[in-house]
């Protein structure tokens, strides 16, 4: 049951994957900087962000790879 990505729908995700992409980078830049502080709460809440973003990054990126049956 899958569905073909068109085209405009590619460069949408494509778009929508760097942006994600980015701001998970940058998680890890602020989760560097917080590393050294005693704000647990805050790494916390960074961290749990970065692993749902990581599960939107492939989410995405599977949308745009076609399955290959083996």
């Amino acid at each position: 049951m899958t569905s073909e990505v068109t085209a405009p729908e590619q460069v949408a995700l494509r778009a929508k994957l760097a942006e994600l992409i980015q701001e998970h980078r940058d998680l890890d830049t602020a989760i560097d900087a917080l590393a050294g502080t005693h704000d647990i709460m805050q790494l916390s809440r960074l961290k749990k962000k970065k692993l749902q973003l990581k599960d939107q990054i492939a989410n995405i990126e599977n949308k745009l790879l076609p399955d290959i049956i083996a």
